[in-house]
Formats: C-alpha cells, structure tokens, sequence
C-alpha cells in the first residue's frame, strides 16, 4: 500500500512539473525576429549570389551580374568581376550603391541601375531571398564570412566569364615543341559578353597592336568544359568553320595570362589580356568600364516564383 502512495505521489508531482513546463513555454513565445533586418545582412560579410536559385521571370541587374553582395553601413559592394576576385576590395569588391533596411524591407540605390526595392525572407541560418515585388523576382543570397569563402572554386566555376573580361587576349608565347598548325596564325582572341554570350573574334595582327584598332579577321562559336577530376583545368573550343573546331586544354596562370595547350599539334600557346574592363555599366571607356550588357546567365530553366506579393 505505502509503494502504492508513493507511485500515485511520484505520478501527481511528475504531472504537476509537466504542466508548469508546457504552460511556460507557451508564455515566453515571441515571434518576434530576433535579429533586426541590419543585423541580419551584417550577420556575413559576403552574400553569394546563387543565381540557379532565382525564381520567377523578371530581372534585377545590379543582382544578375553580382557574383557576391555585401552591406557595410549604409553601402552596398559587390563583385561582379572574375578578375581580380578575392583581392579586389580587399574580397568585398567594389562600391556598388547605398542602401536603407527597415521593418524587412531593403531598399538599393544602385549607382547606375537606380533604385530598387525588396522584401527580405530569412530562408535559414545563412540564406536569404531578396523578393522584387515590382518584377515579382526572387534572388536567394547565401552568407560567408571572407575567411571561410571558396573564391578559387568560384573563379574556376565561372572561367567562362573571366575570359570576357578583357577587350582582348595576345599571344606573348609559342611553344617550340609542336608541329605548324593554322592557329599559329592568330594573335589575338576576344570573348564577346552579352547576345548568345558564346562569340568569339580572332585576329591576325602583328603583336603590339592596340586592342582597340584591331581587324578582326573571323567571328565564331566558343564553349568553354569542365576536365573530369581537375577543377583547374578547362577545356576550350573554337568553331573555325573554315579549318574545323580547334580544341585547347586551357588553364590560367594568373588574373591576366592563360594558357592553351593544343594537344593536336602539341603546342601550347600563352595569351595576356589587354584592356581590362570593369563590370558596372557605366560610359566610363577612359578606365574600361563596360559598357555592354554582362549577364550571369541561367544554367536551368527560369521557374515561376510561387512568392506573392503581399506588401501593403
């Protein structure tokens, strides 16, 4: 019987403490965020522009030619170049713009692109989505400390890119191993940005020519592959329709000299890059600021964004 009582005891009391312990935690919810929206975008120092994760149709410019993002007191920085990244600002990139956070709402006054507005949703512990509701566009960003970003992975993850990033590429070295060949002929190479962002130039001016007064004798397709076990070395073809695609093993030897190893002939040929232009869509042609259309293009298929629009 005493066993009993103090079974019946131990339940009562156990039961007792249960109900306190749920009744407090129902009293100390708050769904109130934590963090302010600043703190939020303090809380990294870069915001990676995952631009296969956007959805919906629209387009936000300074955001699609944005590699990273980054929110220091009231201005906005990014890296929209393949050149120079990770040093360029000391990795933040350039000055792009100001901004205002308030109540979830940032607001971007971009120094060319003008304003823009957005909602912000917290996705998880290091991912946001910027919601345009004027082009009902989301962008997902998502968050590194400059310690911890992989610039390497997406400076060779984008070469593509880094190849439009100089009004043109000279020939400075040709291997005396290999056999003569038709490309032996060409001393310079320009990548275009913008149309079906896959057009290439070539020229057989003699070396020391200004980029800017170069005859472009051919104008072809280009597709720059991935190697199967080396993240460094690229593949790169060249549609010459008159003598057959060339086929180069590219690599790069710094943020201004490649290489391309032709393995039909065995020659390897380096290339500097010339007139080196900044992505910011501006008219500046006296620093070589582009003045085209520089896109990170999709690697899917746009998808609808299921994000309504419910700002008041």
């Amino acid at each position: 019987m005493k066993t009993i009582k103090l079974l019946l005891t131990f339940a009562l009391t156990a039961t007792l403490f249960t109900s306190c312990y749920t009744e407090v935690l129902v009293d100390d919810y708050n769904d109130t965020p934590q963090i302010s929206i600043n703190q939020l975008l303090g809380s990294y120092e870069l915001w990676y522009v995952d631009i296969n994760a956007t959805k919906g149709f629209g387009e936000t410019p300074f955001l699609q030619k944005a590699f990273t993002m980054s929110f220091k007191n009231g201005n906005v920085f990014a890296n929209n170049n393949i050149v120079g990244l990770g040093n360029t600002g000391n990795g933040f990139g350039i000055k792009v713009g100001t901004y205002d956070a308030y109540d979830m709402i940032l607001d971007v006054f971009h120094t060319v692109d003008g304003f823009s507005t957005f909602d912000i949703y917290q996705i998880d512990n290091n991912t946001i989505e910027l919601y345009n509701p004027n082009n009902d566009t989301s962008y997902f960003l998502d968050g590194y400390q400059r310690s911890n970003f992989d610039y390497d992975f997406v400076f060779y993850d984008n070469i593509h890119y880094f190849l439009q990033e100089y009004n043109a590429w000279e020939k400075v070295y040709t291997s005396n191993q290999g056999a003569i060949n038709e490309f032996d002929n060409e001393n310079f190479l320009q990548f275009l940005s913008g149309g079906n962002d896959s057009e290439f130039r070539s020229s057989q001016d003699a070396n020391g020519t200004n980029s800017n007064n170069l005859y472009w004798d051919y104008t072809g397709l280009y597709g720059v592959g991935n190697v199967t076990g080396n993240t460094k070395l690229k593949t790169l073809t060249l549609d010459y329709d008159y003598f057959d695609n060339e086929y180069f093993e590219l690599s790069v030897i710094d943020d201004g000299t490649i290489a391309l190893y032709h393995p039909t002939s065995g020659t390897t040929y380096e290339f500097v890059g010339r007139g080196y232009i900044q992505y910011l869509k501006t008219t500046n042609t006296k620093n070589k600021t582009a003045t085209t259309e520089k896109m990170r293009k999709y690697r899917k298929e746009k998808a609808e964004n299921p994000r309504t629009n419910t700002r008041v």
